[in-house]
């Protein structure tokens, strides 16, 4: 560990499972209830944008009554004291990084709090309802979605995640399924240009053999281990 200077980390719904918010598709493969492909496909928003938009309006709710919890205030620690290189990649869309202090986050799923513009691409803060149909702040047109990526869209700055991975001499992945692609082949992207890879997961994920380390547990109680060593070390 004293060779480590560039560290990315990957975390998924798991980290924000035990502040209170359910992980993505659970094993009958629903979402909050809904089939994914009925809330979140492009297809689905234009097939039945109301239904999506009352969706997402109660996944923003959710996420602001949230708290985080030990893991993300770990991770806002590390942030805080690591001198070297550092990137979060989160696929959730809640801010609960943010709230726990870590400004080194980049969101490639988009983010629940925000809305997007599809008639001038501006993205503004959003904490009401996208339900009723605002009108942009910005060009006044009644065009606003969830800034959320959906599947078949392509995740939020890959060409710079692709580079922290390139870069990394650690990779750790935290609280994911290692089923979504492509973040499910980031282990392997960072373990190909020679990082260390390690896993802090509640059950081994889909992935779990391309990591050198898996450790098991929740994660408030593994990631605030883990970032003591790191930083005790």
């Amino acid at each position: 560990m004293a060779n480590i200077r560039n560290i990315v980390i990957l975390t998924g719904a798991g980290i924000s499972a035990e502040s209170g918010l359910r992980t993505f598709r659970a094993e009958d493969g629903l979402w909050e209830d809904h089939r994914v492909e009925d809330v979140a496909t492009p297809e689905a928003f234009i097939r039945d944008p109301d239904l999506v938009q009352r969706f997402y309006d109660a996944r923003r709710a959710g996420v602001q009554e949230a708290q985080p919890n030990p893991a993300h205030e770990a991770l806002a620690r590390l942030d805080s004291q690591w001198d070297d290189e550092l990137l979060i990649v989160t696929q959730n869309i809640d801010d609960l990084h943010e709230r726990a202090g870590a400004g080194r986050v980049l969101h490639m799923h988009g983010e629940a709090l925000s809305a997007w513009c599809t008639a001038c691409n501006a993205r503004h803060r959003w904490l009401a309802t996208l339900a009723d149909g605002p009108a942009c702040p910005s060009c006044g047109t009644a065009a606003m979605r969830p800034d959320i990526v959906w599947f078949g869209e392509m995740p939020y700055r890959m060409e710079e995640i692709f580079a922290a991975l390139a870069r990394a001499d650690l990779f750790v992945s935290i609280g994911t399924s290692g089923a979504v692609y492509p973040a499910a082949g980031f282990v392997q992207q960072a373990g190909a240009h020679g990082a260390r890879t390690m896993e802090l997961n509640l059950d081994r994920s889909q992935g779990s053999h391309w990591f050198d380390d898996t450790r098991l547990g929740p994660a408030s109680v593994l990631v605030p281990q883990w970032v003591d060593d790191l930083l005790g070390g």
